[in-house]
């Protein structure tokens, strides 16, 4: 079999396992989500946290949640790095620096997992554990709980609350992301990937040196890691090194449960808002999207660009054999199709078009599917968008699952599409305007502004995959990329929270002549279209000083 029919077999079968799970997962969710019974262990935790799980709260009130819980773990998270050194399992590293915690707290606390350090050398085993890996788990289960919020919005009338931000943080660490991270865990465990307390030790290598090995708690990192589209690798090389990640098939199943949960979601909201048909045609959307993706990354990347093909017959300079070309390319694209940022090869080694397929899957906002969570409150998002759009265009009744698309939810659905271009390209200016920011690249002319771009993409959108060549362990982009996430985080999170506010409050209006069906292929290819067209407007100009300069020189 050549190389690119295994890579066509290898996607076929993920469409096929993703297709298998979508309903029997989207339906536990549902039955997660609208449950009304706390068991023993989730009782505990309320009454520890001081929590009254039967008390729903206003948007106003869950979005203060989520901005308090998301403080404290940041607070948590950074003073556990700067006290490691007087930690236990601390394997002998020193404190981490004081703008390296800051940046690290926030990037696994927003769910972006940048990492502007070597894991293996820098962080041990107790920090790995409880402070990144917990929080694997709960910024996925956040993520979660506001698409939740939102589809109440959506399902419910005439009412205020849109549910319990602490019950549902609770229910989608426990129910959800930790029953499928233990057995996926397992499955990793028996696919080669380590886990232990090993301390590091020196072994021989072939050239006739040494080279210091650090084992530990891989694959219960792993596992959420891609499980909750997190993405920080526990080793400098992620999802490429074998300890992480040793096999074909290994690579085969991290990919499948990154898109897991995300493609499970749509199933979830239809079941919540009573028309199943609705899930459906967002996940199409999806689905749309993320297979032109894969497809064209492939393409780009197994036919290489003219310089590359020429020397080796096709691109896979940073690539591992083990993968190959076409494995890693859809690696490339579930990883920033998703808000994963996992990398098994080095998009900064990539074809100039196929880099810039990893940049554009970001620059869509993260939709197709997403993050965890963060995927479905997008797309729907772009749905209110394109229900106001069809309006205006031909005279249709701007509304969506019967709820009136004013001013107002259009305002906020506005806000919440401008956040991340306009930090992406604010900071990419601001980088490339300043000694600091200059100094830190390593290469010159279109593919260097590539690694300033790419890098203020994926802080912006909570991605975390880096395309290298630019030194971002410094003051300054440990600052800058800190606050694109923060910002890129909690600002469309609280627009999200008030949409599903405004649309809560509202009585449902009855279906018309007027009424735009959003269940038909119509509506799908509309909302792919406007996505496509809301990109190109607002990054075409910088695409075309990067990659698509470099790609046409």
């Amino acid at each position: 079999m050549s190389t690119t029919a295994a890579g066509v077999v290898f996607v076929i079968s993920l469409i096929i396992a993703l297709g298998l799970t979508y309903k029997p997962l989207g339906d536990y969710m549902y039955r997660v989500y609208s449950g009304v019974k706390h068991n023993a262990v989730e009782r505990g935790i309320y009454r520890l946290m001081g929590v009254r799980p039967d008390q729903d709260q206003r948007w106003g009130a869950y979005a203060r949640s989520v901005l308090a819980f998301s403080v404290i773990s940041i607070l948590f998270v950074y003073g556990m790095q700067r006290l490691q050194d007087k930690l236990f399992l601390s394997l002998g590293f020193p404190a981490v620096t004081d703008h390296v915690a800051w940046n690290t707290a926030i990037s696994f606390v927003t769910n972006t997992n940048w990492q502007a350090y070597s894991g293996e050398s820098t962080m041990g085993h107790l920090v790995q554990m409880a402070a990144l890996a917990v929080q694997n788990f709960v910024s996925a289960a956040v993520g979660m709980a506001v698409a939740i919020a939102l589809v109440r919005g959506f399902a419910r009338n005439r009412t205020e609350h849109i549910g319990n931000f602490w019950v549902d943080l609770v229910r989608g660490s426990l129910r959800i992301l930790l029953p499928i991270a233990f057995v996926g865990a397992l499955i990793l465990v028996a696919g080669g990937v380590i886990q232990n307390f090993a301390s590091p030790h020196d072994v021989a290598t072939l050239a006739g040196g040494t080279q210091s090995i650090t084992g530990g708690p891989v694959a219960s990192q792993e596992v959420i890691k891609e499980l909750g589209n997190n993405g920080g690798g526990f080793y400098n090389t992620n999802s490429a090194h074998p300890f992480e990640n040793p096999a074909t098939w290994t690579n085969w199943f991290e990919i499948f449960i990154i898109f897991l949960i995300p493609f499970a979601l749509p199933r979830t909201f239809g079941r919540l808002v009573g028309q199943n048909r609705q899930g459906y045609a967002i996940l199409a959307v999806m689905g749309t999207l993320a297979l032109a993706s894969v497809v064209l990354t492939n393409v780009f990347e197994i036919g290489g660009h003219a310089t590359v093909t020429q020397a080796i017959g096709t691109a896979m300079e940073g690539k591992d054999v083990r993968f190959g070309v076409p494995d890693s390319a859809t690696f490339a694209a579930a990883t920033t199709l998703t808000s994963t940022g996992a990398v098994n090869s080095f998009h900064d080694s990539f074809t100039p078009f196929g880099g810039m397929m990893t940049m554009f899957n970001m620059m869509l906002g993260e939709v197709a599917p997403g993050g965890a969570g963060a995927g479905l409150y997008g797309i729907l998002v772009l749905a209110v968008i394109t229900v106001f759009v069809a309006g205006l265009m031909v005279g249709r009744t701007p509304e969506y699952l019967g709820k009136k698309i004013g001013s107002r939810e259009v305002k906020l659905a506005s806000l919440y599409f401008l956040t991340t271009p306009t930090l992406v390209l604010i900071g990419t200016a601001a980088a490339m305007g300043n000694s600091a920011g200059l100094a830190a690249m390593l290469n010159s002319g279109p593919h260097g502004f590539s690694e300033i771009l790419y890098a203020f993409t994926s802080a912006s959108n909570n991605n975390g995959s880096a395309f290298g060549g630019v030194t971002v362990n410094t003051p300054w982009y440990d600052v800058a990329l800190g606050l694109c996430m923060v910002f890129g985080r909690f600002l469309p999170i609280i627009f999200v929270l008030g949409l599903a506010g405004s649309l809560a409050r509202q009585a449902p209006v009855p279906v018309s002549a007027g009424t735009l069906p959003t269940h038909r292929p119509q509506f799908v290819g509309m909302v792919v279209g406007v996505t496509i067209i809301v990109v190109a407007l607002t990054f075409l100009p910088a695409l075309a000083l990067g990659p698509l300069a470099e790609g046409l020189s």
